[in-house]
């Protein structure tokens, strides 16, 4: 129970490296291959972290090939990742524990079609069961405004936490998309933001909307100058070291400053994704446009859902997002309707009872899994909100556990 998981840095030796035929040299060769059917870095790199977990309890038991697998040893690893305790005493989570075995499956299934085992081990190998969660937490709109409200704006990382929410909380993006966005992603004339390679690899152009674009103008003038360092780096949102954040640290950032709020509820960077659908499904905006917001492919329960274009979604958005105007929402419904329906925009199939519920659930299983990944990522940068330092020990642990 005292061995560690690996880091992102993969430090802990795992396997045999010289050894062509084992596990770690068919790791490679599986990387390799997802590399060439045309997988993302990131995805690559969260199959290695967690087929080298594996090859590192592998290896402690004598398994050092492939050949040597068997669905009895798959278990024995699944039982060991029950009973498994972090430092802090608590077990892995469910979503933790499938995300440990999910990659698992692929990798099997590959070294099974590429002929460098006879059969899969994990061809029946079932997965640790989803549990029924609590009921999801948003943000109503007047607790929006109170997490906003409480940032400091006399400082350059106030001014900078104070755009990047309200990024956040007008677009629903991602936290990896948020850290990732440059300064040319932003088109302050046709008031929109391109979010490049989203999930799957899509690109995504967004409306912004006046006031979260007004936010990014302060901080752009008044705060990004006084953060960056070097000239050609075209990040758009900074750390105090003028380098780009991290994915983990932005949740930990978030988690604090929805915190000081002291409005009862517990999130992260998901809380805002969560709450700016929640709101705009409230406001009466039609599921497709959410999920043209969010950036799904599709849902499991329909496949209603049309490409749409950029000008209907920002009057779609303006009109049912709170938080995308700078002045007070007056249009009236059949406005809305006439920009949810006009006549460029293919006419949807009748939408499901629970299609807004599955859209939800669908956050609420992305959320899970985030959170999963964070609390896998050994010794990840765990950052102070107010000065980009270094933290006291478990705050990142404690923002984790607010999503």
């Amino acid at each position: 129970m005292r061995q560690r998981f690996t880091s992102g840095s993969y430090s802990r030796q795992a396997g045999a490296p010289g050894d062509l035929r084992g596990l770690l040299a068919a790791m490679r060769r599986y990387l390799e291959h997802l590399g060439v059917r045309g997988y993302r870095p990131q995805g690559r790199e969260a199959a290695e972290r967690y087929i080298r977990d594996f090859i590192g309890w592998s290896d402690e038991r004598g398994v050092t090939h492939p050949s040597q697998v068997t669905r009895a040893v798959l278990e024995r690893y699944q039982r060991w990742l029950y009973h498994y305790r972090k430092r802090d005493a608590c077990p892995l989570s469910i979503a933790s524990q499938r995300a440990k075995i999910v990659p698992l499956k692929g990798f099997f299934r590959w070294l099974t079609k590429a002929a460098e085992i006879p059969a899969n081990p994990a061809a029946d190998l079932e997965l640790p069961r989803k549990l029924r969660k609590l009921p999801r937490v948003v943000l109503t709109e007047d607790e929006v405004e109170r997490v906003l409200a409480g940032v400091d704006l006399g400082t350059a990382l106030g001014v900078r936490d104070r755009a990047m929410m309200e990024v956040l909380y007008a677009t629903g993006i991602r936290r990896s998309e948020l850290a990732r966005l440059e300064l040319g992603d932003i088109e302050a004339e046709r008031c929109v933001v391109l979010i490049r390679e989203g999930k799957g690899g899509k690109d995504r152009l967004l409306p912004l909307g006046e006031r979260a674009l007004h936010w990014v103008q302060q901080y752009l003038d008044k705060a990004r100058p006084a953060l960056a360092w070097n000239a050609d780096d075209k990040t758009l949102f900074l750390g105090n070291e003028g380098k780009r954040l991290s994915a983990l640290w932005l949740s930990t950032l978030i988690a604090k400053r929805v915190d000081a709020a002291e409005i009862g509820k517990r999130g992260g960077c998901h809380l805002w994704r969560h709450t700016m659908a929640t709101l705009m499904l409230e406001g009466g905006a039609d599921i497709r446009f959410i999920q043209a917001m969010l950036g799904h492919a599709e849902l499991s329960t329909t496949q209603i859902y049309t490409q749409v274009a950029i000008r209907q979604l920002q009057r779609v958005h303006a009109m049912t997002h709170p938080g995308a105007r700078r002045r007070v929402r007056g249009q009236a419904a059949n406005a809305l309707a006439g920009a949810q329906m006009s006549s460029d925009m293919p006419s949807p199939q009748p939408e499901p009872e629970n299609a807004a519920e599955a859209l939800l659930e669908a956050l609420d299983a992305a959320a899970e899994s985030e959170a999963a990944e964070d609390r896998d990522a050994d010794g990840g940068a765990d950052l102070d909100v107010a000065t980009d330092a270094p933290a006291a020990p478990g705050v990142a642990a404690d923002a984790l556990r607010r999503r």
